[in-house]
Formats: structure tokens, sequence, C-alpha cells
């Protein structure tokens, strides 16, 4: 597998232990938190300080929702929502991660300076955006799968092997990456739990975490915070009120070997993480 580091922009991250990537929503329609943080900016970024006095080790800001069934967002909406708080905590000296599929956003963002990590949930598959980042030198790129489309996804998706399936399209993506000279230690896998995934999918892949990263060689970062696996498993109809469920599953997919985990609830999931260190729970 590729090493325990991930050059990510300004910064090496160091993967000996899992990391935490605290949640900064900036959209009006989020299912998790309901669009509570994207209402100004100086609301935004007293949400992200809070996160990163509760334990996140990386930032990562979205301007456009893809949660199921999400509408359109224009890329000139998604960076009018970004670029103010972008613009801030670029400054703040912690490694800053930019949720977008969209490469004029990402060019935008990278102009700016301070963009750490390009996370991607469409893998680097808008035109030109593989192009982008390997012009770039160091900026880290988390790349993601994804059945269909945020809209639609969630309608009958099927598959014959989903561990397979999902592992298959993460190497030919990565493979795309490195091809164009993008450098290994700069990737990281995200298999994408509930984008275009039953919960049957998303079950089979957290169970098997150990040989898709096996198959595919690389680090992964996991999301499943709030998400609908969670209420499906929980039965809590209430996003913000699925905490506890959500820090299982992250500790879940430590112990099978993801290395960093993209939360909501930082504060909860750090805890838990220095609960089982300190117990010897072999992380």
């Amino acid at each position: 597998m590729v090493g325990c580091v991930w050059q990510a922009g300004r910064f090496e991250i160091g993967l000996d232990k899992p990391k935490i990537m605290g949640i900064v929503n900036l959209t009006p329609d989020s299912l998790s938190d309901g669009g509570a943080y994207s209402q100004n900016a100086k609301t935004a970024l007293a949400h992200a300080e809070r996160l990163l006095k509760e334990g996140a080790d990386i930032l990562d800001i979205g301007g456009e929702s893809t949660r199921p069934g999400a509408d359109y967002v224009s890329p000139e909406e998604e960076w009018a929502r970004v670029e103010s708080v972008l613009a801030e905590v670029a400054g703040w000296g912690v490694p800053v991660s930019l949720d977008t599929r969209r490469t004029v956003v990402m060019e935008k963002a990278l102009a700016l300076g301070g963009i750490d990590i390009i996370n991607d949930v469409a893998a680097l598959t808008d035109e030109g955006a593989v192009e982008l980042l390997a012009r770039q030198t160091d900026t880290g790129i988390c790349l993601m799968h994804m059945q269909g489309l945020p809209k639609t996804m969630q309608i009958n998706p099927k598959y014959q092997d989903v561990v397979g399936e999902v592992a298959q399209y993460l190497k030919a993506r990565s493979a795309e990456c490195i091809a164009a000279g993008i450098a290994p230690q700069r990737i990281i896998l995200d298999p994408g739990f509930c984008f275009g995934k039953t919960l049957q999918h998303n079950i089979a892949l957290m169970r098997h975490l150990p040989e898709l990263i096996a198959e595919t060689g690389f680090p992964l970062l996991i999301g499943v915070s709030r998400k609908s696996m969670i209420g499906e498993l929980t039965g809590e109809t209430d996003a913000a009120a699925r905490v506890h469920g959500s820090v299982a599953a992250a500790l879940a997919a430590v112990a099978r070997g993801a290395k960093i985990v993209r939360v909501h609830d930082v504060k909860a999931t750090a805890d838990a993480l220095k609960a089982w260190e300190a117990l010897g729970i072999n992380l």
C-alpha cells in the first residue's frame, strides 16, 4: 500500500493514527445539518473554529449538496458560497479541503491559495479535472466512488459484486491520475457510502474494507456520518440525532483499516478514538 503519509498541499499528514476530517457544509439544503452554517461566513467560520477545537485534523468545506435527490447548483453559485470562507481558513495554518466535483471551482480555489486537498465525489471525472490537478505539485486528492449522480443515485442502485466493482473503479481512477503525472502519495480513496448504494451494499463495503484496501493499494477515507445507512440501522429519522450510530460506524471503519473519517460530530468521534487508544485497542 502507498505509504503512511498523505501529501496534502502545505502538509504531510501522517496516517499512522486515524485522522478526523470535520465537515463544514455551506449548503442551505444540507440533509445532515439543515443548512445551519450556510447563512453567512461568520457563522460558518465559527463552526469551523469549533471543529478544530474539538479535535478535527482537517477542515472539509463544500458548497454543493450531494445528498440523494439534491437539486442542481451552478458552479457560480457553488463558488459564491465557499469563496469567502476558503479565503479566511486558508490562513489558519490547518489542512483545508474543498469538497467539489467541478473543475472550474477547483481552479478558482487553487488560484486563491491555501487549499490543500480536493475532495471529489466524482473522482476527477469532470472535464479537465485530472489535468488541472496534474499541474499542481502537491495538492492532496480524494477520489470517491459514486454510481450515478446525486439527483438519482439512490433510485434502485445495482451491483453484481459491490466490493469488487468499487475497487475496480477506484483503481482505474487512481491509475488515470498517476498516468497524468499525479504522485501516488497525493491520492486517497473513498468507497462512497450511500452514493448509489443500498443498505446491504454499504454493509458489504464496511465488512470488506480490508480487502478493498488490499485491492486498491491506497489509504481510505470513510464518510458515514449521519447518513441514511445510520438511520436505517438505528431507526433514527432525524439526521442530526444520529451521533451515536455515526461514531460507532466510524470506529468500525477505523478498526478495519480506514485512515481518515469524515464526520459532523468531531468531539464525539475524537473522544471515542481516544478511549479506544487508551484502552489498548489496536487502531
